[in-house]
């Protein structure tokens, strides 16, 4: 399969193919999107099958930055990149020293910052090798606070139009991924906020630390998380779970969570409201981390700014998820069709510049 037959393949400006044999990189760069400045989005480093399910997971991250980056009207395009995690020991440093260098021949189109599996350290050392870099500890640091408050607040407005509730007393939340970066300074807004919460991990041992520490109720097999009956699924690991072998055993009104390309596919949203569930769709809801990551890009940007922008994430969310069901759609076509004119508009509004 070439990348522009691949069925995630989204007229995506620039695909980068980088290895380094000294180092064990294998790491795939996308940039979607520079209509409206260079593209940032973080890097991902994880143990893909095959470099299929790597480059797959590349191309729909970065058109997803496209747009969670046009729906929260930043200044800047949308990319991403993924890593494929060398088997066995391997010198960490050196293998992001090597990222920095195949990020530094895009001479400056993509802007990295950390993902799932990468810290901030890493990127002070893929900084070594390339300016191009953000989320550095001296800098904004972990975006990963900033995107659970925004992801927070956008449960509340789902629940507001979902259940009719002004509060989370009581509110019923399944949350995945419940230990990672994001998913354990979201539980600790839910459990602050007064909802009952069930959580899944397959890190056993800080699951249990999360658990006690917030009063939570432990899913002992992450894979029935799916089947909690809960008001709210959380989804906060990886993409594609609601797919035709989980949606069937959702017992949720509300699907919104911090996870990238909750959907495997776009048919997905149309399958969850025939099932009357509202979806919040990914790229809106979890935007707060790279709002944050403004800050290193544009010192205009303060913390101030940064709070005002999660709020109007929150309004967004709001607005798409009542048109969505005043046209009678899934809220993630509604979501997808504003970014994508939001990104001719870009795009036109940059020709006409030229």
């Amino acid at each position: 399969m070439s990348v522009f037959e691949h069925s995630a393949f989204d007229d995506h400006e620039k695909v980068l193919f980088a290895t380094d044999p000294a180092t064990g990189l294998k790491a795939i760069l996308a940039v979607h999107s520079t209509a409206r400045g260079p593209a940032v989005g973080g890097c991902r480093m994880w143990t893909y099958p095959s470099s299929v399910e790597a480059l797959t997971d590349v191309l729909r991250l970065s058109q997803g930055m496209s747009y969670k980056n046009i729906m929260a009207d930043l200044p800047i395009g949308g990319g991403k990149s993924v890593i494929m995690r060398p088997q066995g020991e391997f010198d960490r440093e050196a293998l992001f020293e090597a990222f920095g260098r195949a990020l530094e021949s895009l001479n400056g189109q993509y802007i990295s910052a950390e993902d799932v599996g990468v810290s901030p350290a890493d990127m002070v050392a893929a900084r070594r090798t390339t300016r191009h870099v953000v989320g550095l500890p001296d800098g904004t640091g972990d975006p990963s606070p900033i995107t659970a408050k925004g992801v927070f607040l956008g449960i509340q407005a789902c629940v507001e139009r979902g259940l009719g509730k002004a509060d989370m007393n009581g509110v019923r939340i399944a949350v995945q991924g419940a230990t990672g970066h994001v998913g354990s300074y979201l539980c600790r807004h839910l459990a602050e906020a007064g909802a009952d919460l069930f959580l899944a991990d397959i890190k056993a041992e800080p699951l249990a630390e999360l658990a006690r520490e917030l009063g939570a109720t432990i899913v002992s097999d992450p894979d029935e998380i799916y089947d909690v009956d809960a008001d709210v699924f959380a989804p906060c690991a990886l993409g594609a779970v609601i797919n035709p072998s989980t949606i069937g055993r959702l017992k949720v009104k509300i699907v919104a969570g911090a996870a990238n390309n909750q959907l495997e596919t776009r048919d997905m949203g149309q399958a969850l409201m025939d099932r009357g569930i509202l979806y919040a769709p990914d790229y809106v809801i979890n935007a707060g981390g790279i709002i944050n990551v403004m800050g290193e890009l544009d010192s205009r940007f303060d913390a101030k700014w940064v709070e005002g922008k999660l709020l109007t994430l929150k309004q967004t969310l709001g607005e798409i998820i009542d048109a969505a069901a005043s046209e009678g759609r899934p809220a993630n076509l509604a979501a997808d069709q504003l970014a994508r004119e939001r990104l001719a508009d870009a795009a036109q509004a940059r020709k006409k510049a030229a």
